[in-house]
């Protein structure tokens, strides 16, 4: 059972919003700080348990972002949080693949503080996430359609860290043995399927979506292959940093190994990718810098405004950076994308998304600058009240379905 104690302050749940959450301002001379200390009950058993949350001082949202004092049952920290910030936080073991849970086994929302004065705060919670290879063999509980074939402990020559993946199956595979199918691409692969394993308790609905889309008549079946993140997400999905190295992962290694072990249809033609918020970046990456092997993308919550000071905040850099999105640069400097490639770019008006507006409209002018048509060789979507989180991702999914793998105008 989880219980959570407060004395002076208010205490609520929220969605986590952002790439990698709300960002914290960084402690400073100039900014009154006031004391937090956390004491959190959990069974004997359990390791080291970890504060994240967003402060500049937690990475912000490093799953790893501060080690609790203690053994045995209970565990404290002392913090120090800037004067009326909003401090939102979660535990886990270290990883987001364990992350504390509620009594009922799901992900807990973010906890959220106040802070107005030195506070004490008490939480019990009583477990965290198993191994995710424990939900991944356990695929079928979850309901999934289809069949899920799972690659654990993916390694790379291109990349530091190894991840798992995820090739799920629509029923026609099996259904007809001689057919082949065309191959979606998507990011943050732990979110797109099962929602114990979803980093915020709610998965996208992807097998759903596309045994929906496929009854309607909109779109033929698809294999969708789904890449876990790693702790260098930021690095791995941003263009401008290490983008080109994951590329080489998902061309060079996965792809040809996908290609040999499943009845897929090859080329630009049949091969999509598809991520949210910094995986939009990367999508629309893939497709740019990659049209012989992409042809079209979903860019979801598409993280436009990163720039380098957004980059430096994110490691903790309070000193002063150029706040000009990489997007806007790269405009300016004569970008252009190749013929015959198409985007989906979309974004909410809540949350984070709520100050995507101005880039995606730089977007759209520089599209039409070149000639492409809205519609055809691309498409910028606005929806009314959607958050930057799963949640709305999953409710508007079938649109992106529809314009990558359809090759219609996908309903308002």
């Amino acid at each position: 059972m989880l219980r959570f104690f407060y004395v002076g302050l208010f205490l609520g749940f929220s969605l986590s919003a952002g790439c990698t959450g709300n960002n914290g301002d960084s402690e400073s001379d100039e900014v009154d700080t006031y004391e937090l200390q956390i004491t959190i009950q959990v069974p004997d058993t359990t390791s080291t348990v970890y504060l994240t949350g967003n402060l500049a001082q937690f990475g912000p949202w490093q799953p790893n972002g501060l080690a609790l004092d203690g053994e045995g049952t209970e565990r404290t920290a002392t913090i120090h949080v800037p004067e009326d910030h909003t401090f939102e936080y979660k535990f886990t073991l270290g990883s987001w693949n364990q992350e504390a849970l509620s009594e009922e086994g799901t992900v807990l929302p973010n906890f959220q503080l106040n802070v107005n004065g030195d506070t004490h705060v008490q939480h019990e919670i009583n477990q965290f996430k198993k191994d995710p290879v424990f939900y991944m063999d356990d695929w079928k509980a979850a309901g999934i359609l289809g069949t899920m074939v799972n690659w654990t402990n993916v390694s790379s020559a291109f990349l530091s860290e190894i991840r798992h993946v995820q090739i799920w199956l629509p029923p026609e595979y099996d259904q007809n043995p001689d057919q082949q199918f065309g191959v979606l691409y998507m990011h943050d692969g732990q979110n797109l399927f099962d929602s114990r394993l979803a980093g915020m308790g709610v998965d996208w609905g992807v097998d759903e979506a596309v045994v929906s889309g496929v009854s309607k008549g909109l779109f033929d079946p698809v294999i969708v292959v789904g890449a876990w993140n790693s702790s260098r997400r930021t690095e791995e999905y941003s263009p401008w940093h290490g983008a080109g190295e994951y590329a080489r992962f998902l061309i060079e290694e996965l792809m040809p190994r996908v290609n040999a072990e499943f009845r897929t249809l090859t080329g630009p033609e049949n091969t999509f990718v598809m991520g949210s918020s910094m995986g939009g970046l990367l999508s629309y990456y893939l497709v740019k810098e990659h049209p012989a092997s992409f042809s079209a993308c979903g860019c979801v919550s598409t993280h436009f405004p990163l720039s380098e000071a957004w980059v430096g905040s994110l490691a903790g850099d309070a000193s002063a950076r150029d706040r000009t999105p990489y997007i806007l640069k790269d405009i300016e400097a004569g970008e252009t994308v190749p013929e015959g490639t198409r985007f989906f770019f979309d974004y909410g008006t809540k949350g984070l998304d709520a100050d995507y507006g101005p880039t995606h409209e730089a977007v759209r002018d520089w599209l039409l600058s070149m000639d492409r048509v809205e519609g055809e060789d691309f498409l910028i979507r606005e929806y009314e009240g959607a958050d930057h989180n799963e949640a709305s991702w999953r409710a508007n999914l079938e649109n992106q379905l529809v314009w990558m793998l359809g090759r219609t105008l996908p309903a308002n």
